[in-house]
């Protein structure tokens, strides 16, 4: 290159499964039969009436021109209803919610919309990479607070109550967490709630994996009582409905944040496709049939990846949530990656280690439930 790239990137790496995929494209290149158990990819199809609307309207003449940066009404009122079906909330579909390509682009929309250099953002000690990566881009510094095992992965209260909070503009939270499986308390966002109002700080609560294998009723921050003005919250279509491709998401939340966020997304792109959104649209109206049948089919791959876990060696909780298993490794392993790396070569099974997701996954690996039947139990007789 004839010039340097941004200082900004020196603060970030690439994507873990950006640079292990292509090893995995190699090996499979070569004639190794890889199996990969790492990916939350759902390979299952978005409904039919969903693929039946982006095939039809995708056909008329009118639907390949720019579109509204805050996307076509029907898309915004379905958005609407269905978290009102999902987690009993009530938005204003036209100032209350944001559509958006992928809640991961809106990641990088709020943090460029709320932080400045300096500005500190807490992350849980565990957690998608790109919480901290994208603050870290924009010279936020970030702050990792604990969840531990021994406390079912809620936050430490006694970490937060000492740490000074003068300069904390963001902090994310995710529940269910991923990759840990820990599900949401009300105690917990009451708790968080009062916390962020009291210290005048934002919370994004990313919520994409509630509707997969909940424990009971699935939950929304931006339901809680009295948090209204102190959460906003990302979701998407991705995991629930088959749709991970599509990049098909939204932020909800007070009308405030959402001007803020639509001020940087308005000069990041031009809108979405239309006959996605309007497939988007159909997708939403799914309900309680829908779920069941995708959840049922997720409980019987879990049972495999128990047994597939129980022959590693390694132990788990059974009460997990989301699109995942998360494990503690045999103590014959210093480090998860060494348990990978292992099953990657000698077996031609790929699983992710807890390490990328922070250093207390070190001894944790995670398994995705992305994966038909037949490729699970094909895994565990190479094991």
């Amino acid at each position: 290159m004839i010039i340097q790239p941004s200082s900004r990137l020196n603060t970030v790496q690439e994507y873990y499964f950006s640079q292990k995929l292509a090893e995995i494209r190699e090996m499979m290149a070569e004639g190794k039969p890889v199996l990969n158990l790492g990916i939350g990819n759902p390979d299952g199809m978005p409904a039919p009436e969903v693929i039946q609307t982006l095939q039809r309207r995708a056909a008329q003449e009118d639907m390949h021109g720019y579109q509204s940066y805050v996307g076509i009404p029907e898309l915004k009122k379905a958005m609407a209803d269905w978290n009102n079906w999902a987690y009993g909330i009530t938005l204003n579909p036209e100032k209350e919610i944001l559509p958006l390509i992928g809640s991961k682009e809106g990641i990088t929309h709020i943090s460029l919309a709320f932080l400045d250099e300096g500005d500190v953002v807490l992350v849980p000690e565990l957690a998608y990479p790109a919480y901290a990566a994208v603050a870290k881009m924009v010279k936020a510094k970030v702050i990792t607070y604990p969840l531990d095992e021994e406390n079912d992965y809620q936050p430490d209260w006694d970490f937060l109550n000492a740490l000074d909070f003068r300069k904390v503009k963001l902090m994310w939270v995710n529940y269910p967490h991923m990759p840990t499986g820990a599900g949401a308390t009300l105690d917990t966002f009451k708790r968080l709630g009062a916390f962020a109002r009291w210290n005048k700080f934002l919370i994004c609560h990313d919520n994409p994996y509630s509707m997969i294998l909940p424990n009971g009723k699935p939950m929304s921050f931006l339901g809680v009582e009295k948090c209204e003005d102190v959460v906003i919250e990302l979701n998407s279509l991705s995991k629930s409905f088959n749709m991970v491709g599509w990049r098909v998401g939204w932020v909800a939340g007070h009308e405030d944040y959402i001007k803020t966020i639509l001020k940087v997304k308005s000069n990041v792109d031009s809108g979405m496709f239309k006959p996605m959104m309007l497939a988007a649209t159909e997708a939403l109206k799914l309900r309680e049939d829908w779920f069941s049948e995708l959840n049922a089919k997720y409980q019987e791959r879990r049972k495999l990846v128990w047994v597939l876990l129980d022959k590693i060696g390694c132990t788990y909780n059974k009460d997990q949530q989301g699109l995942f298993v998360w494990a503690r490794i045999p103590r014959r392993y210093e480090k998860s990656t060494q348990l990978v790396d292992e099953l990657l070569y000698e077996k031609n099974v790929f699983i992710t280690p807890g390490s990328i997701f922070g250093t207390k996954g070190d001894d944790f690996v995670r398994i995705s439930l992305c994966n038909k039947q037949s490729v699970l139990e094909e895994a565990i007789s190479r094991i």
